[in-house]
């Protein structure tokens, strides 16, 4: 294949079970969201779940209800979806019985009508904006929304599951926003609790939370980018310093080789020209697979056991290496990352090279690199 992404099953398997044993009795959510950051949420939906999650998350109804299309039944997992819209699917929801996010006082009546529409009661979940500004409804206006859904839970119409809210700074241990989170969320709960709500689940501890903040963890854990083995938190840990293994490898083949002579200019721009006569492998990926255009000449690749860096601007569909007096063979292998054993360079070395962040870089691999599931780690 000109390129693929190998997902690890078997590593996705064991990230979860180290983060349920870090967890103790509280749950995992695995979040699946963003097709499950790019590792394909179907399969990996499905891995978690046998290693012991509990619990889907999504962001878009859309993709908790393409779970549920696959066959990911009520039975096997509540899937909650928190990211809503006036228009959305709320009734197809109901009847899928998804936990349903109400964030704001004017979500719930878009529950309601759905819930007459199809005639039977609604799983909703309340979110509590604690300090992240995003989703949620202020504190201002906690109280009325608890009153209303607690008049709606009384009548039958949903039943209340859950009281949740989302961290700014978890991933930066010591931020003082993270206290004044857990507070505010402590608070928001006595408010739920004082109007008779009680939930099946309380959470608020996303990753960087459940690997570093014991005290968040509540009955509930949302585990996104740790369960794919990547760290949240890469200034406090590696991955195998918290137990994980990195789930999804990129790999390529070699699509051309040629010498060229000293000062070839390469790529757009010609903002890299060769320092003396050299070999230049041509590596068939680029900006509309998801390579960072912002790698270009700082993007690391391994490629005949050596660690190489992209040779001027990444392409939308390819990029060059400068191999010095190296030598390779059209289709050979090129590691763009993977889990690092043998050297290679690993997710988060791309996210250094492009300035960002590991979610950013496996998470927008694009559509047209096939994914290649390995249920054994092989």
């Amino acid at each position: 294949m000109r390129a693929e992404a190998l997902i690890d099953l078997a590593a996705l398997r064991g990230n979860i079970a180290a983060l349920r044993e870090r967890v103790g009795s509280a749950g995992v959510m695995s979040v699946v969201k963003a097709d499950a950051y790019g590792h394909g949420a179907i399969p990996c939906a499905r891995a978690a779940l046998a290693a012991g999650a509990s619990w889907l998350g999504t962001a878009t109804p859309e993709e908790a209800l393409a779970l549920r299309a696959a066959g990911i039944g009520p039975d096997q997992a509540p899937v909650l979806c928190w990211l809503w819209t006036p228009g959305g699917p709320w009734r197809e929801a109901v009847a899928a019985d998804l936990d349903i996010t109400v964030s704001g006082l004017w979500a719930l009546p878009h529950v309601l009508d759905a819930v007459r529409a199809v005639g039977r009661p609604a799983r909703v979940q309340l979110k509590a904006d604690t300090g992240l500004g995003r989703n949620g409804a202020q504190p201002h206006d906690w109280p009325e929304l608890v009153a209303a859904a607690r008049a709606a839970e009384a009548e039958g119409l949903i039943k209340v599951t859950g009281v949740w809210s989302h961290f700014a700074c978890a991933d930066e241990p010591g931020h003082p926003s993270v206290t004044a989170q857990l507070d505010a969320y402590r608070s928001a709960l006595e408010i739920a609790e004082a109007a008779g709500l009680r939930p099946e689940v309380r959470h608020i501890a996303n990753s960087p939370a459940t690997l570093t903040l014991p005290e968040s963890h509540f009955d509930l854990v949302r585990t996104g980018l740790a369960q794919y083995g990547l760290s949240p938190v890469p200034e406090v840990g590696s991955p195998a310093d918290f137990g994980l293994r990195p789930v999804m490898s990129l790999v390529a083949r070699v699509a051309q080789v040629k010498r060229v002579p000293r000062g070839h200019g390469v790529s757009y721009g010609l903002t890299y020209t060769t320092p003396g006569e050299t070999t230049l492998a041509l590596v068939p990926l680029g900006y509309a697979d998801g390579i960072p255009r912002h790698a270009s000449s700082t993007g690391p690749v391994w490629l005949a056991d050596k660690w190489r860096t992209v040779a001027g601007r990444v392409a939308m569909d390819q990029f060059v290496v400068d191999l010095g007096g190296d030598a390779v063979e059209v289709g050979d292998q090129v590691v763009v990352f993977g889990p690092g054993d043998r050297g290679e360079p690993t997710a988060e070395d791309w996210a250094r090279a492009a300035g960002t962040i590991s979610y950013e870089i496996v998470t927008r691999i694009g559509a047209r690199v096939p994914r290649r599931y390995l249920e054994d780690g092989g």
